[in-house]
């Protein structure tokens, strides 16, 4: 291995060991690479994690060794980069760390941190979500193509209900991501059910494209609007995270114009920097106005009222929840007797 580099990001300097090491085997991608992507979509990244929890999904050696999730800010963390104390759905509680600078990325990215996956709170308030994300999902059998067409419908329903702007990015998968900037009034549980609402909404609207069926063997070759990620300490990759498929690929924030002319391919670790030195961050104007989920929670209020439909289903690793049906597949219910 090569010996250690030093990179002046905004003002700091990060330290990188091992900079040759090759993260991405496939298109010979090495730490070296990672770091200086992260200098390059800098702005961009902060704009989307400053003052944010953060968990880093971590590949120490690469995409083809051992990966893990790591919520609790690391001990070798230098006191320049804060932290925000969080509490889990099981009542347990951490420290994560809580970038506000870029060279805390950087430094993220010196132990093998790809994906970066920010909580949809800020630091001064931990409980009440300033983002409602939507996470358009495609089952087998359904394509990127088949989410953009959920995501135009969906525009659609942000609009009518509160004239919500949603800001559109590619998941660095198949799927694509609507985030929308929300004031800090409503709780986890009050987001959550908000997503619901609009999955509803757009069952009714596209109900052989768009399902929000927990369970996979109810969902059939349709875009499944995950509503779960919206719950507490579930959390999706943020824009310009980098995530761990062999072509680099990364999470591609862009304009309601391009989304029906572009493919998650296009966009990875060696084509986002000269996207970036071009049209900067397409989603910089995204904190310039919040919204209220007042007309969504209204939806959800005359769904249980007027047709009876409750809650959900919770992942499998929550504590049962006030008002959540039966947490069991249908295929097992019914072969339970009753």
């Amino acid at each position: 291995m090569a010996d250690a580099v030093e990179l002046e990001v905004a003002g700091r300097t990060v330290r990188l060991s091992s900079p040759d090491k090759v993260f991405f085997p496939e298109r010979g991608f090495t730490k070296l690479d990672l770091a200086r992507y992260y200098i390059a979509v800098g702005p961009g990244i902060l704009r989307a994690l400053r003052e944010r929890p953060t968990t880093l999904e971590r590949y120490p050696d690469g995409i083809e060794g051992e990966w893990f999730f790591q919520k609790r800010a690391p001990k070798s963390m230098p006191d320049w980069i804060p932290t925000a104390h969080i509490t889990f759905p099981s009542g347990r509680s951490a420290d994560e760390m809580c970038p506000t600078e870029q060279a805390a990325v950087v430094w993220a990215a010196q132990y093998g941190t790809l994906t970066f996956h920010p909580w949809p709170v800020r630091a001064g308030d931990v409980d009440h979500p300033d983002e409602l994300r939507i996470d358009l999902d495609p089952q087998p059998g359904t394509d990127f193509a088949d989410a953009v067409r959920a995501a135009h419908e969906l525009r659609a329903v942000l609009d009518e209900f509160g004239g919500l702007r949603g800001w559109p990015k590619t998941s660095g998968g198949r799927g694509l991501h609507v985030f929308v900037p929300i004031e800090p009034h409503w709780t986890f549980t009050q987001v959550r059910r908000a997503a619901i609402a609009v999955g509803r909404e757009m069952e009714r609207r596209m109900p052989e494209q768009v399902t929000i069926k927990w369970w996979k063997e109810e969902r059939g070759k349709r875009i499944f609007l995950d509503y779960n990620q919206t719950a507490r300490d579930r959390t999706i990759a943020s824009a310009y995270s980098v995530r761990p498929r062999p072509r680099a690929t990364v999470s591609a924030p862009l304009r309601w114009d391009e989304i029906d002319s572009v493919q998650p391919a296009d966009f990875d670790l060696a084509t986002m920097p000269a996207r970036f030195e071009e049209l900067g961050d397409v989603h910089a104007g995204m904190e310039e106005q919040a919204y209220s989920l007042e007309a969504l929670l209204e939806l959800a209020r005359r769904d249980e009222h007027d047709h009876g439909l409750g809650d959900l289903p919770y992942p499998p690793e929550y504590p049962k929840m006030p008002g959540e049906p039966k947490r069991v597949q249908p295929s097992r219910a019914r072969r339970e007797p009753s």
